[in-house]
């Protein structure tokens, strides 16, 4: 008989979610970037630029976090048998979505996780985040309800099933191998802040032993923030969206219990205060997760699965994050980017003809 997975189960997920609001702001405490315990969007830019794809200076490093989200999630799907290469659905559509959710995300200054743990450490910002992060996934489910669809995945080899698996182990091999240098920019391979968010981290096997634990949970519960919205919205089903509930209220508690609770809007870690653009950044990246099938997170887990179209979207998004920074598009404290609004309204316009022209009525 098969056992049932508790994981799944609404007290399953809701634990799941409670554990990473915990976490996070515990990665925080011990050396993360503020309001950032984990943000897979910003942790991939970080990773961009660990690999020289942007030279941002102050966000360059090599998250294991980011790492053992996609380890974490492969052995669970090893151990359960749930690993199933398969790939094939629009990859260059995915890649695309991947490369303008990252723009949005870093308009805004952070991922759906992030967003929810802004809010939980004070940051009223957040607020018009998530508000836009809804708003983008309510366009993406009209879609889905007119018709939209990438294509059936077929069943693949299983080391193409693999590859992003594989890939994550070489950057955990080139972290290990080639460490930051005191006060150096960089060794033979790897760029490293020595200021700003990305010189901000906790120790390596820490925060590595907590991604895999994450990676792992969030693979059996099928934890998604998107996907707790479009549910929510689709169906009026509260099953998912009670595991980010969770997230936000366990970070909200563990923040003032570790004294990293500050409510307002000015003066917010690694956030900027320009309303709209907090807004329209987030519902960019709310389409195109959309439009992908699931947030930054759930497709690191699906490509531990197996799943590589997924595998393309967690690409398309790092190197989004070089195109963000290489041409002006992310935002900092101080605001938008110089061709950040640029970015946005192009970003809607391509997701917008992505959703317009996938269609089955539109084939």
């Amino acid at each position: 008989m098969k056992m049932k997975n508790v994981f799944a189960t609404l007290g399953g997920i809701m634990a799941v979610g409670a554990l990473i609001g915990v976490l996070a702001p515990l990665l925080q405490k011990l050396g993360n970037p503020g309001n950032m315990g984990i943000c897979v969007a910003c942790f991939e830019r970080d990773i961009a630029g660990a690999l020289g794809l942007h030279r941002a200076e102050v966000v360059q490093y090599m998250r294991p976090e980011i790492i053992g989200f996609v380890l974490g999630s492969l052995v669970a799907a090893l151990l359960f048998k749930e690993f199933r290469p398969r790939a094939g659905s629009a990859p260059i559509v995915r890649f695309v979505l991947g490369v303008f959710a990252m723009i949005g995300a870093l308009v805004f200054l952070g991922c759906p996780w992030r967003a929810l743990l802004r809010l939980s450490g004070g940051d009223l910002n957040a607020i018009l985040g998530i508000l836009g992060l809804a708003f983008g996934i309510w366009i993406g489910t009209l879609f889905l309800k007119s018709g939209y669809n990438l294509g059936r995945t077929e069943k693949t080899h299983s080391a193409a099933g693999l590859v992003l698996a594989a890939i994550m182990t070489g950057f955990l091999a080139l972290a290990l191998v080639f460490p930051p240098l005191a006060g150096e920019p960089k060794n033979d391979i790897l760029f490293y802040s020595l200021k700003g968010p990305g010189s901000m981290n906790a120790p390596l096997f820490v925060s590595l032993g907590i991604g895999l634990a994450i990676g792992f949970l969030a693979q059996r519960s099928r934890f998604c923030t998107m996907g707790a919205i479009r549910d929510l919205v689709l169906f009026g089903q509260t099953h998912l969206f009670m595991g980010i509930l969770s997230l936000a209220a366990a970070a909200f508690v563990t923040n003032l219990v570790l004294g990293q609770f500050h409510a307002g809007f000015t003066g917010q870690p690694v956030a900027h205060t320009m309303h709209v653009w907090n807004f329209l950044g987030m519902a960019l990246a709310g389409l195109a997760f959309a439009l992908a099938g699931g947030c930054p997170g759930r497709q690191l887990f699906l490509a531990g699965e197996g799943d590589g179209d997924a595998a393309v979207f967690v690409i398309g998004m790092i190197v989004g994050a070089g195109i963000a920074h290489n041409f002006g598009l992310a935002s900092s404290p101080q605001g938008v980017g110089p061709h950040g609004i640029a970015g946005v309204v192009v970003g809607f316009a391509a997701c917008l003809a992505i959703g317009f022209t996938m269609r089955k009525s539109a084939a």
